[in-house]
């Protein structure tokens, strides 16, 4: 019992650690040399690094931050999906990596709002309901030019898409809480699309 619980908290700790790789931070402290938390709207995170460096490196980081949700989910399916526990343990890396992603510890717990980390875990999960939540995002983003927009309404469907997909109960419920935790984090966001002073992705 003892090995299984130091297991799992193996699992959490890897996904934690991989999540917390503060990639937009770091691309943008060597070709510009500013602190990307200062500015802009202070996220790490991809659509940030566009204002700053473009088009090109918002798609790099936005890869690299769903690698980041993908690879502990990998590493707990591939190493540590214990049969008495099987879909927790992927399910418990998943949620390490995205609440690292918005809460660094190499950042002094500051970092980005967790839709790229969550939808490569998403993917890794079940590829399906990551590929279907990247599409939403994508039409809806493309469409209504807002990022925070197709990514609320977009990751708000992954319950319903784990669901319908027959997934296990872990899956199910790693959705809906990744999903509540990914809107809290665009709550300010959201406040800004209802009072139509949000920023667009494009103009």
């Amino acid at each position: 019992m003892i090995s299984v619980i130091l297991r799992i908290l193996l699992v959490i700790v890897i996904g934690y650690i991989i999540g917390s790789i503060p990639t937009g931070y770091l691309i943008v402290k060597k070709f510009k040399g500013i602190d990307i938390r200062q500015t802009g709207s202070g996220s790490t995170g991809a659509t940030n690094v566009k204002r700053i460096m473009g088009t090109k490196w918002f798609f790099a980081v936005m890869l690299l931050d769903a690698l980041k949700g993908a690879i502990p989910v990998f590493i707990a399916l591939k190493w540590f999906n214990f049969i008495d526990f099987k879909g927790l343990t992927p399910v418990l890396a998943a949620t390490a990596a995205i609440i690292g992603h918005s809460k660094s510890v190499f950042l002094k717990f500051t970092g980005g709002k967790s839709v790229a980390t969550g939808v490569g875990a998403l993917l890794t999960l079940c590829w399906p309901v990551g590929l279907i939540i990247a599409g939403i995002w994508g039409i809806i983003t493309y469409t209504s030019k807002y990022v925070s927009l197709g990514s609320v309404i977009a990751i708000s469907l992954a319950p319903v898409l784990m669901n319908m997909f027959d997934q296990n109960i872990y899956y199910i419920c790693f959705a809906a809480v990744g999903a509540i935790y990914v809107i809290i984090m665009h709550r300010e966001n959201i406040k800004r699309l209802l009072n139509n002073k949000e920023n667009k992705v494009r103009k």
